[in-house]
C-alpha cells in the first residue's frame, strides 16, 4: 500500500541499531506497531505522550507494550513523523532525554545531538591534552564552521579544542558529517578540499521549521530514510545491521547518483564503500537511467564468490523489476558466455587446476632448455610478457615491454626462447584449447569483427584491480563506443591478491577528470586499520591507470580494542584459546549474536580447524567455492582468507598464522625471478591486508607454533 500523500514517515539510522538490540520477542510487537504506524500515525489507537522533561519538546513516547517504548519526533510544522529510537521505557527515556533534533540553519541537515550542557562527555577543556597549544581551529571562521555542518550550539566547544585528541570525546555529540570535516581539518585537509570530500555545502534559505524538504536533501538521507511502502519497511526490519541498502553517506550518493559522461574510476581503501557504491550505481543505472524494458546492465567482478554474494545483495537492495535488467556474473563466466553466443570452438583452461595445459606446457618449454633460464623464468616471461602484451609474434614479442622483470634480456636472448611461447601457442591451437587471457583476446576481436553481440547499456565493475588490462580491454569493446554512464570502476591496488596490473588507459578507458577516491573507513576501527595498514607501509600501489595511490588519509572514526596476537605451543592449544575467545566474544556482545569468521591461508587448514571445532561442540559454517554467505545462517564462518574476500563480519579470527603459512612459503620460492618474488610477497601481504580488514569490531590472530613475522 502506497503511502498517504498527507504525510511522511521516516526511521533514523539508530532506530534500527535500537531494534536489532532488543529481544526476539518485542521485535515482533515492534514491527506490528510500525506497520500500522507507517500507515496512519495520526490514529486514534496511537498514544503520543509528551514528557515535560526532554530537552527537546517536539519529541514523544509511543507506547509497544507495558515494558517498551519507542521515541518519536513529531515537529510543529508539516505532517512528519520519524522514528528515534526503540528500548525498554527506562532506557527509551534516557536517551531521548537529553537529545534535540533541528534543522541545520546552513547544510539544511537534520540533526540529533544532546543539548549542549547534557552531555555524557566531559567538556573538551577538561580532557585537552595540550592546553598551551594553540586552537586547532582557530584560522576557520565561525560560518565555514557551520557549513561544515556543526551545529551553532556547539561553536564555542569547538573553538577550544586544541589537538584530534581533544576533538575525540565529542564524537558521540557532533552529528557524523561534522565530526569527520573536523577530523580532516586537524588532519591538515584544507577548507574546500573537505567540503569536496564530504560533499557538504550551505543551502540557500533554509527552513530550520521544514523537515519535509529537509528529508530530501543528500545530507539528511545519510542517517534518515523516508519509509514509502510496506516492502521498504519490511526490508528494514528483516536486516535491520544491513544499513548499507538504505542510508549512503553524501560523498557515495554523488557517486551513485551523477550523470558522468564517460568511464568513472573510484578507488578506496578496505570498508570504504566501495563495492556498497558500485551496487547502488547499478541499481540506480536499472531504475532511473537506463529503464527500458531492453535496457541491460552488466555488473561485473573476478570471482564466482565475489559475484554470488553481489547478487544476494542486490536483490535486497533493487525491486524485482530492477533486478531484471542486471546480469551479475563474474568475468571468466561472462566471456565464456559471449564466445559461447559466437560459436566458439576452443575449451577455456585455467593454469594450476587442468593437467592437460601442463602437459602441453612441458613439451614447449623443452626448447628452452639449452637457454640459462629455470623452468619458473618461462612461466613468468609468458604470464607478464607474453600474454600482457598479447603477443603472437616474435615481431610482437621484440617489441613488447618487460618493464617490472627482474631478469634483463638481450634482443637475442628474446629471441633464443621465442620458440617455447610459440610451441605452446601452437600445442594450444591444435588441442583446440585457450587460457582466459587468450579467449578475452579472441571475445575482443569477435567484437570488432560483429561476429559477436553484447547488448550492454552500462557495465559496473567491482575488485577492477584484480582484472587485467585485456579484460578491460573487452569490456571497452563490449559497451561500445565512449557515452555518458558506460563503465563504472571500483578498485584497490592495496586489495590486488591475484597476478594482474591494469593500466585503464592502455585498454582504452578514458578516465582524465572523473577518478574519484573514498578516504573514511566506516567498517573497521582505527585499531585494526592501522594494524593492518602496517603490512603495506614502505610500498608503492598504482591507481590502476600507471599512477600512484597512496593510503595518506584513509582513516577510521572509531575506535575499539586493539587486535590480539597469540602465539601457542601446538594446535590443540590454539584451538582451546579460540573457543576461549569465542565465548567472550558471546559474552561481550549484548545487543546480537556476533557474525565471526575463523580463516586461514588454505583450505585444507580450513578443513583442518572446521573439524576441531565442530570435536569442541562450536556450531560451523564452512564458506567453500560454492557457498554463499547468508548472514541469516547461525554458526561460525570458516574460510580461506580469498573467501573472505568482499564479505564483512562483527569479529574476525585468523588461525594457523606461522611463518611456513603467512607469507606461503612454497609460493614465494616458486620463482627465482627476484621481481615475481617481490610481486608474489606484496600479493601475500595484500591479502593478509584484506583478511584483516573483514573484522567490524576485533581481530584475534593466532599461530601454533612458530607466529609469522608480519603478524607477530
Amino acid at each position: 500500500m502506497a503511502l498517504s500523500n498527507t504525510f511522511r514517515v521516516a526511521i533514523f539510522d539508530e532506530f534500527l541499531d535500537a531494534f536489532a538490540s532488543i529481544p526476539k520477542a518485542q521485535q515482533k510487537k515492534v514491527g506490528r506497531f510500525l506497520r500500522k504506524f507507517r500507515e496512519d500515525p495520526t490514529s486514534a489507537s496511537i498514544n503520543y505522550e509528551s514528557i515535560g522533561s526532554f530537552a527537546d519538546p517536539n519529541l514523544r513516547t509511543v507506547r509497544i507494550d507495558q515494558a517498551y517504548r519507542a521515541i518519536v519526533l513529531r515537529p510543529e510544522n508539516g505532517n512528519v513523523y520519524i522514528l528515534l529510537w526503540v528500548d525498554h521505557h527506562d532506557k527509551a527515556m534516557r536517551w531521548a532525554e537529553n537529545k534535540t533534533i533541528s534543522i541545520h540553519p546552513a547544510t539544511g541537515a537534520i540533526q540529533v545531538v544532546p543539548a549542549v550542557g547534557a552531555s555524557s562527555p566531559a567538556h573538551p577543556a577538561e580532557t585537552e591534552p595540550h592546553p598551551t597549544k594553540p586552537p586547532l581551529f582557530e584560522d576557520i571562521r565561525d560560518r565555514e564552521l557551520l557549513r561544515l555542518g556543526v551545529p551553532e550550539a556547539y561553536l564555542e566547544r569547538v573553538r577550544e579544542i586544541r589537538s584530534l585528541d581533544g576533538l575525540e570525546p565529542l564524537q558521540g555529540d557532533l552529528p557524523s558529517e561534522a565530526f569527520e570535516a573536523l577530523y580532516w581539518l586537524g588532519e591538515g585537509e584544507s577548507l574546500g578540499e573537505v567540503e569536496r570530500a564530504m560533499a557538504v555545502s550551505a543551502q540557500p534559505d533554509v527552513d530550520t521549521l521544514d523537515f519535509v524538504t529537509a528529508l530530501d536533501r543528500d545530507v539528511s538521507k545519510r542517517r534518515f530514510a523516508v519509509v514509502e511502502d510496506d516492502a521498504t519497511l519490511e526490508a528494514m526490519l528483516d536486516a535491520p545491521l544491513e544499513k548499507w541498502r538504505i542510508f549512503l553517506h553524501p560523498s557515495q550518493r554523488a557517486l551513485v547518483e551523477r550523470d558522468w559522461n564517460g568511464p568513472v574510476r573510484v578507488l578506496g581503501g578496505a570498508g570504504t564503500g566501495k563495492s556498497v557504491v558500485a551496487m547502488h550505481r547499478a541499481a540506480y543505472l536499472a531504475e532511473q537511467v537506463f529503464a527500458g524494458p531492453n535496457d541491460r546492465i552488466l555488473f561485473t567482478t573476478f570471482t564466482r564468490n565475489l559475484a554470488e554474494d553481489t547478487r544476494a545483495n542486490l536483490a535486497r537492495l533493487c525491486s524485482p523489476e530492477a533486478m531484471e535488467r542486471i546480469d551479475v556474473v563474474h568475468l571468466d563466466k561472462w566471456v565464456a558466455g559471449l564466445l559461447r553466443s559466437a560459436g566458439y570452438q576452443y575449451q577455456i583452461r585455467y593454469w594450476g587446476s587442468d593437467t592437460e595445459l601442463e602437459e602441453l606446457w612441458e613439451r614447449a618449454i623443452a626448447l628452452g632448455a639449452g637457454t640459462d633460464f629455470q623452468p619458473s623464468f618461462f612461466r613468468d616471461e609468458w604470464e607478464f610478457v607474453v600474454q600482457a602484451w598479447g603477443c603472437e609474434t616474435w615481431e610482437d614479442y621484440k617489441k613488447a615491454s618487460r618493464s617490472g622483470r627482474g631478469v634483463r634480456m638481450s634482443r637475442g636472448q628474446r629471441k633464443a626462447i621465442w620458440p617455447v611461447f610459440e610451441e605452446y601457442r601452437l600445442q594450444l591451437e591444435k588441442h583446440g584449447l585457450r587460457e582466459p587471457e587468450d579467449a578475452m583476446r579472441d571475445a575482443t576481436a569477435l567484437l570488432a569483427r560483429g561476429a559477436a553481440r553484447v547488448a550492454v547499456r552500462s557495465i559496473v565493475v567491482d575488485e577492477a584491480q584484480d582484472m587485467s588490462t585485456n579484460a578491460f580491454r573487452l569490456l571497452r569493446a563490449a559497451v561500445g563506443e565512449e557515452r555518458p554512464n558506460d563503465l563504472f570502476i571500483v578498485g584497490d591496488g592495496h586489495q590486488r591478491i591475484y597476478r594482474k596490473r591494469v593500466v585503464l588507459s592502455h585498454a582504452g578507458v578514458n578516465i582524465m577528470g572523473r577518478g574519484r577516491r573514498l578516504r573514511i573507513n566506516y567498517r573497521t576501527t582505527d585499531e585494526i586499520r592501522r594494524y593492518a595498514v602496517a603490512l603495506l607501509e614502505g610500498v608503492d600501489f598504482d591507481d590502476l591507470d600507471a599512477g600512484s595511490d597512496e593510503q595518506w588519509g584513509y582513516r577510521s572514526l572509531t575506535h575499539g580494542i586493539e587486535p590480539e596476537i597469540r602465539q601457542l605451543q601446538g594446535f590443540d592449544e590454539e584451538i582451546d584459546a579460540i573457543v576461549s575467545w569465542l565465548s567472550q566474544a558471546r559474552e561481550a556482545s549484548e545487543s546480537h549474536e556476533p557474525r565471526i569468521c575463523l580463516a586461514t591461508r588454505t583450505n585444507q587448514l580450513a578443513d583442518q580447524y572446521a573439524q576441531a571445532l565442530e570435536a569442541r561442540g562450536i556450531d560451523t559454517l564452512r564458506l567453500g567455492p560454492h557457498t554463499a554467505d547468508d548472514p541469516r545462517a547461525p554458526g561460525l564462518r570458516i574460510a580461506t582468507m580469498h573467501r573472505v574476500k568482499g564479505l564483512e563480519f562483527d569479529r574476525m579470527i585468523l588461525a594457523g598464522a606461522t611463518d611456513d603459512h603467512i607469507p606461503l612459503r612454497w609460493l614465494l620460492d616458486r620463482s627465482d625471478d627476484p621481481a615475481v618474488r617481490q610481486e608474489t610477497e606484496l600479493m601475500e601481504r595484500a591479502l593478509l591486508y584484506v583478511a584483516l580488514t573483514r573484522a567490524r569490531e576485533a581481530v584475534l590472530v593466532t599461530a601454533p607454533g612458530r607466529m609469522s613475522g608480519w603478524v607477530g
